[in-house]
């Protein structure tokens, strides 16, 4: 089961993950946190390079945690399993009774388990059941949403999550259509967003029509901008001194919230011009990376899930001062 799982995901920018966190995690007893856990392959590699680290693994989905506990068994109680939404760094640091992580590791969207199993409703490339819950144990699927809200609710999410400029359009179908017979299925789904668009964009670049509904429908169902609102001021609170933060986004709206977020702790917070930067006004974080990195051409190319990631890296250089930390709040 262990090689299968290896077999089944290629883990994004795994070397440079590595290398950015791996100076931070070389101390006994180092805590790192995969606050995306998946198949474990970043947390897998963590565990070879940095052997006096521990790793705590997050997930929202059971099934990826069952298949990650399995194939992470020969670290034995070096890996810890933690069930929950990334935000929560702290249930994760408590799992290894840790006041702080030296290392922080997001990889976010969707993982290759949820996009290849059919069944789950990620794909507009499969026909199943409009499923896209990260955690089947929430109540809410994408069928579900897209039967109950308004025309305008739906319309918002398609703009805002998906960047859908015929937001309106295919909102406007989706109800047309559920008057006579709500969707249940990603193809229908797929099929109505084609016929709802004009002509020439039908067949404009950038993949499939569908592709940007699909995205929203996903992260409205998962609540993903608002667990990532909270976990990264939640990470780098939880960072320790000399730690770092690793975060790979996949869409603007992710990217741009990392950004800020990293943005803000870099900078000096004081007048240009003063002759001394008070302590409280000095960076906390340093950025390791120059802007977004991207995946490498070959990588692109083996592994076309990659073409897209924006991975920013930042270090804790200082706490954070009570002051910025209050604004923060």
């Amino acid at each position: 089961m262990e090689k299968d799982t290896a077999s089944r995901h290629r883990p994004v920018m795994l070397d440079r993950c590595v290398d950015l966190l791996a100076p931070a995690l070389t101390r006994p007893g180092a805590v790192a946190i995969d606050g995306t856990l998946g198949m474990g392959g970043h947390t897998e590699a963590l565990l070879e390079r940095c052997p006096e680290a521990r790793v705590v693994g997050i997930d929202r989905d059971a099934q990826a945690i069952a298949l990650a506990s399995e194939r992470l068994a020969r670290f034995g109680d070096r890996f810890v399993a933690h069930h929950a939404t990334y935000d929560d760094i702290a249930g994760a640091l408590a799992e290894v009774d840790a006041e702080a992580a030296d290392g922080i590791l997001l990889d976010l969207g969707v993982s290759s388990l949820q996009i290849d199993e059919a069944e789950r409703g990620f794909s507009y490339a499969q026909d199943a059941p409009l499923d896209m819950r990260m955690d089947r144990s929430e109540p809410v699927t994408a069928a579900d949403l897209l039967r109950d809200a308004d025309e305008r609710e739906l319309a918002r999410i398609l703009r805002v999550y998906g960047e859908e400029r015929f937001a309106p359009r295919i909102a406007r179908a989706i109800v047309r259509r559920r008057d006579s017979e709500p969707l249940s299925r990603s193809t229908e789904l797929a099929e109505l967003v084609l016929e709802a668009m004009p002509a020439a964009a039908r067949h404009a670049p950038g993949g499939h029509p569908a592709k940007r509904t699909f995205q929203a429908l996903r992260i409205a169902v998962n609540r993903e901008l608002e667990v990532l609102e909270r976990a990264i001021p939640a990470a780098i609170d939880a960072t320790a001194v000399g730690g770092r933060i690793v975060v790979m986004s996949y869409h603007s709206l992710e990217d741009r919230l990392v950004k800020h977020a990293f943005a803000e702790g870099a900078e000096v917070d004081a007048p240009p011009g003063l002759p001394v930067i008070p302590d409280d006004a000095q960076p906390y974080l340093r950025l390791l990376t120059r802007g977004a990195e991207k995946a490498s051409e070959d990588e692109a190319l083996a592994n076309p899930r990659s073409k897209p990631v924006r991975l920013r890296a930042a270090e804790r250089v200082r706490p954070t001062p009570a002051s910025r930390a209050r604004r923060a709040a």
